[in-house]
């Protein structure tokens, strides 16, 4: 049987939703840009919902 670490498996199904030192939280992309190696910062936000939200916005217009 193979165990898996909670952690691990809540950051791969986890859009990249991140709370920063000062509050607010900061939608990144989940690819990592090969020019720099990090991730593409997406925009930050008051709350999470409005994170998710813009989340599902960029999602519906990458499919569109």
């Amino acid at each position: 049987m193979i165990v898996v670490n909670p952690a691990v498996r809540r950051h791969a199904a986890d859009p990249m939703i991140r709370k920063l030192k000062s509050g607010e939280y900061r939608l990144y992309s989940r690819k990592v840009n090969p020019k720099t190696g990090k991730r593409r910062n997406l925009g930050t936000f008051k709350s999470r919902t409005a994170a998710e939200k813009h989340e599902r916005d960029v999602q519906y217009f990458k499919r569109h």
